[in-house]
């Protein structure tokens, strides 16, 4: 097996075994490096806490609910608007946020009647919502605050408001991950089955580990409907809370993100009964294949195939434009955990670039055994990498872009390497057919943007050239290309709206949702 072992990382020989090299014919046993393992000291890992895996990525998105965290300012504000959760209430949960605020007086005498009193503040003064989930830290957690008990209390003193408590302190796990089991065992053993909907249809289905990053989900929920499948509910993205209390009652779990939700669907289908189909919503074949399955679950599979007929005809030609232009171009893909495999294949079968090195900083074995398993030999695979660590890894794979979140894509800019933020987006959706070419057209851009290419030029001391003209992207991206496909009338750039969403979105109506008594975890 040829593990790579970093210059940089030389000091912390445990590292070699995180990162592996794929070689010729080697299979996953033979190329697969250690992962989901505590971070070992002095790497200065970049990975996110379990606090933040609860209330960023599956919390936050729930449009209806005062997320309050109880622990020091920084953790909330390290958890808010990074990421871009839309919902169809004017984004109340991207607009606020909330937090206890705790001082090093609290840590030493206590703060559960400062938790309580805030609580109680934050409810007066957004009356119109009445749901409340509360979020532990690594402070509140380790001097014993009883977030369960102040929550009781509040909700025995306002009997119209419902708070759902997630013990998911940062130190809960050895990365985000940890933080996405609790929350979702926490909301299935306390808030699953405690409501009950009214809806109808005949086919119902609860659409899991969705979280409507830049309107994911209403691409989505719109080709359900064209299918006649009514959605129960999302977890989490423009997701009611009480909705979410009546998960028990779908016809079948449409599983999306399964790191980060899977969980809540296995314990759905053990007590419920309850079955999960896992599907993709990203590249043309995945989504139709995954429309298809779900299609066949309920027998009306000529719908799905008719949306994908439409879909195919509207938007194959655009997407062909940018894969004449995007062939051999080299991709660092450095998502989280289920993208790294969701996109490393389709990425070079439809997009025709060249993954040249995945990594992941919270997935599991399972999603780098698919992730690796969908790449070519060469591909460079790190698990839970450091700064340090990509940065040599850029220098030595020379990547003509990265997919990844904000703070290495900062440091890939730094080194003159566009990157695109593969967890909140550029200009997406990126879901559904006309949302992959918009992912095309974001990776276009990215690479062949004339004023990326000033970036190279250092004006303290490198001689300003003033025989360029004016440089447009189609001078840089067409000039390797044959007359043949540049004058192709058959293609074409992406023609789609600025906002492909604004026609999706419905007003949001509450559905009469009858609770059922308080039950306890």
């Amino acid at each position: 097996m040829p593990y790579h072992e970093f210059e940089c990382s030389k000091c912390i020989p445990e590292r070699k075994k995180h990162a592996v090299i794929k070689g010729p014919g080697e299979h996953l046993t033979d190329a697969l490096p250690l992962g989901y393992l505590n971070t070992i000291p002095g790497s200065i890992s970049e990975r996110g806490c379990a606090y933040c895996g609860a209330k960023h990525v599956i919390g936050t998105p729930m449009k209806d609910v005062i997320h309050l965290s109880h622990g020091p300012i920084g953790c909330t504000y390290d958890t808010w608007q990074t990421k871009r959760y839309l919902s169809d209430n004017d984004n109340f949960q991207l607009k606020y946020t909330f937090a206890s605020d705790m001082k090093e007086k609290h840590v030493i005498f206590g703060a559960e009647q400062m938790l309580k009193k805030n609580i109680i503040e934050a409810f007066e003064a957004f009356p119109q919502i009445k749901r409340m989930t509360l979020y532990q830290t690594c402070a509140s957690a380790l001097i014993g605050d009883d977030l369960h008990a102040v929550a009781q209390e509040v909700m025995d003193e306002m009997p119209d408001v419902d708070i759902f408590v997630c013990n998911s302190p940062g130190f809960r796990g050895p990365s985000q991950s940890g933080g996405h089991h609790t929350i979702c065992i926490a909301w299935f053993k306390e808030k699953v089955g405690t409501c009950e909907p009214e809806i109808k249809g005949d086919y119902i289905i609860n659409y899991v580990g969705e979280y409507n990053i830049q309107g994911d989900q209403y691409i989505m929920e719109d080709f359900f409907d064209r299918m006649g499948i009514t959605i129960n509910c999302t977890f989490t993205g423009n997701g009611s809370y009480d909705e979410l209390r009546s998960m028990h009652r779908a016809h079948l779990n449409v599983l999306e993100c399964a790191r980060s939700s899977e969980y809540l669907c296995n314990e759905l289908r053990v007590k419920y009964g309850i079955p999960r189909l896992d599907i993709d919503g990203f590249g043309f074949k995945p989504l139709g294949d995954s429309l298809k399955k779900v299609a066949m679950f309920f027998g009306i599979e000529d719908r799905a195939q008719k949306i994908i007929d439409e879909e195919t005809a509207r938007w194959q030609p655009e997407l062909d434009w940018y894969k004449a232009r995007l062939t051999g171009k080299k991709v660092c893909l450095w998502p989280g955990g289920s993208k790294l495999w969701h996109w490393a294949y389709v990425l070079q079968e439809e997009m025709g670039v060249k993954v040249v090195s995945v990594y992941t900083k919270f997935g599991h074995q399972g999603d780098m055994e698919k992730g690796i398993a969908r790449c070519d030999e060469g591909t460079l695979a790190i698990d839970d990498p450091n700064e340090l660590e990509g940065v040599e890894a850029m220098e030595m794979l020379e990547p003509d872009i990265i997919f990844t979140g904000k703070r290495p894509g900062e440091v890939a800019k730094k080194m003159r390497v566009p990157y695109l933020n593969a967890h909140g987006y550029h200009n997406g959706p990126w879901k559904g057919w006309e949302g992959w070419v918009r992912f095309a057209r974001d990776i276009y851009n990215g690479i062949f943007s004339p004023i990326h290419k000033l970036s190279f030029l250092d004006i303290s001391k490198d001689e300003i050239p003033t025989d360029i003209g004016f440089q447009t992207q189609r001078m840089i991206s067409d000039v390797n290309l044959s007359d043949e496909i540049k004058n192709n009338p058959q293609l074409r750039e992406y023609t789609g709206a600025w906002d492909c969403t604004r026609d999706l979105i419905k007003p949001y109506t509450p559905r009469n949702i009858a609770p059922k008594l308080n039950k306890t975890a």
